[in-house]
Formats: C-alpha cells, structure tokens, sequence
C-alpha cells in the first residue's frame, strides 16, 4: 500500500512537500497584521483568547486603564506596556506546527532519482534499480523536529538532517556520504 508522495525539485523539496502534506506548518493568522499597539490591543480585547493573551504575557492593569487605552490611539503608554502588547498579539498571530506524526518518523521511504555515494551514482526507482529504501525509526528525527517546530525547516536544511540524521542512522554512511545530485525525486512513505 503506497502512502502519500512526496515530489520536487530536490530530495529536500520532496521531502518537504510530503511533510507539508501530513502536518500543518507554523505559520501565522492572515487576519493579524496590526503594526500600530492601539490597533493590536484593539484586536486583543475583542476576543476571550486575546484577553488570555495578554494576562499571559504579564499585562496587568485595571479595566479603566484599558478604557483609557483604547479610547484613545495617541494615549502616551510606557514602552515596556507596548512591548506586552506587542507579545501578546505575536503570540496569538503565530500558530504552532503540529507535531510530526509518529507514522512519518515511523515511516519506510523509497527515494526514486539520481544518488550517489562515493563513485556509484545511479538513478534509482527504475526496472534496473530499486527505490533507496530508509526505515525512518532508526533515524533520530530531533533536528528535523526542532527546526519545524520553529519555523525555520527549510527544504535544505530538511534534506541535510535527513542524510545525516536518518538515511546514515539506518544504512550508513555509504562509500563517501550520500548525494542527491539530481534535478527531480520522488519520495514515498509507506
């Protein structure tokens, strides 16, 4: 039974595309884009979730001094309030990654396209070779894991911890480290 596919430019796309596909990435809410702190603390209150917010991130002031804010935008408030706003709206703005799914860290891959190691570089997934095969679970996936988490799993920096994080962890290093030099590969998890 074959799982979802992952396809790009590069074995990072590939992969990238495929945990794109499972699992929803940080990202942030295209409704929150207030620059200004009265627009942001506007946008706060209007919400149950932005009053947390905000207690969350340590404002605590009285009901009349929030009025006072917010019928006025040129209200003279001190940096360190603004700053609390400005926490309290990005953490509201930011919406986490979900974690990566046991069943992709769990995961077997087949890698089709060129590879190398060493001085063989072959094109795999074809009659006359097969996928690369990886077992994800003998991969430490900690790396990949902290990047996606921050936000900043990038399609090389995916591809670089995979090779060294997992491919290597379940088949080694091969003949001199592995390479996927070529234009386009398909990444299946199964």
């Amino acid at each position: 039974m074959a799982g979802p596919t992952g396809h790009g430019t590069s074995l990072g796309g590939s992969l990238g595309d495929l945990l794109r596909a499972q699992v929803t990435p940080r990202h942030r809410l295209s409704t929150y884009n207030a620059r200004h702190w009265h627009a942001q603390l506007r946008q706060l209150t209007g919400t149950h979730r932005g009053y947390q917010a905000l207690h969350d991130a340590g404002l605590h002031v009285t009901t009349q001094t929030l009025i006072n804010w917010l019928s006025d935008p040129e209200y003279n408030i001190r940096r360190g309030y603004r700053d609390l706003i400005h926490t309290a709206y990005e953490n509201i703005a930011l919406v986490p990654a979900d974690p990566i799914p046991d069943h992709v860290r769990n995961g077997q891959f087949e890698i089709s396209g060129t590879v190398k190691t060493g001085q063989d570089e072959r094109e795999r997934g074809t009659r006359r070779a097969a996928p690369l095969r990886i077992d994800g679970r003998r991969g430490d996936w900690s790396a990949i894991e902290e990047l996606w988490a921050a936000g900043e799993l990038t399609d090389d920096a995916f591809e670089d911890h995979f090779i060294d994080d997992v491919i290597v962890a379940d088949i080694g290093e091969g003949t001199d480290g592995w390479d996927f030099p070529g234009s386009s590969y398909s990444v299946e998890l199964r």
